[in-house]
Formats: C-alpha cells, sequence, structure tokens
C-alpha cells in the first residue's frame, strides 16, 4: 500500500489528506477531509486529475483587449499546457457574451472554452 499526502483545493480550508491506495492503483481510504468534497477530491486526484482551466483570449475590435475563459468543465490535468497553446492562438471578434462558447472542443476533451465576461463593440 502506498500513501500520498495532498493539500484539498475544494475549498479555502485547504484540508490536509491522506489518500491510501491499495494493489491495482484502486483507493483504500481518504482521511483529514472535513467534508465529503475532500474525499471526493482526494479519490479523484490520485486516480484520474483534473483542472478547470481559465486565462483570457485576444478580441479585435472590442472595448477590451482581451475577454477572460474557461474550460467549461475540468479537462485532464495532463493537457492542461495544450489546452492553454489553444487559448493563446484563439482570437475572437467582438461583441462577446457571457456564455459564448469560444472553442467547441478544445483539444479533443469534448469540452468547450466559454466567456466569462462581456466584451462590447469598439
Amino acid at each position: 500500500m502506498e500513501t500520498r499526502r495532498l493539500t484539498c483545493i475544494n475549498c479555502p480550508m485547504g484540508c490536509q489528506l491522506e489518500v491510501t491506495v491499495g494493489d491495482g492503483g484502486k483507493v483504500v481510504s481518504v482521511t483529514g477531509n472535513s467534508c465529503r468534497r475532500g474525499d471526493v477530491y482526494g479519490r479523484k486526484e490520485v486516480t484520474n486529475p483534473t483542472r478547470t482551466v481559465t486565462s483570457t483570449v485576444v478580441v479585435r475590435d472590442g472595448t477590451s483587449e482581451r475577454v477572460s475563459v474557461k474550460t467549461k468543465e475540468d479537462v485532464p490535468k495532463r493537457l492542461v499546457f495544450d489546452v492553454m497553446d489553444v487559448i493563446n492562438r484563439t482570437t475572437v471578434t467582438a461583441p462577446v457574451h457571457v456564455g459564448d462558447v469560444l472553442v467547441d472542443d478544445v483539444c479533443g476533451t469534448g469540452v468547450p472554452l466559454v466567456a466569462t465576461a462581456e466584451v462590447g463593440v469598439r
């Protein structure tokens, strides 16, 4: 058995988790969490870590040069840098509205990249 120590990032408490992993990579237990979200996070983090990616993309002809964006759902952690490469190469034209899908399927994950702010036309 292996024990991994993690800091839960699901809320500001930052619980110090100990995740025990048994044979075949199966999670045996999670301790140190003060809520159910910590248990879920610990199990997921050692078996299939994912992240929501937030950043900004360039806006043409807008009242702002950039608009904030995020992946609508978590993407595999191993793809975060690939997702950022797509974000850094993306340019949109104003107007942009909250919730607009700017990239339909980022990096083949099936997850869209959406705007999280409004940018009007210049």
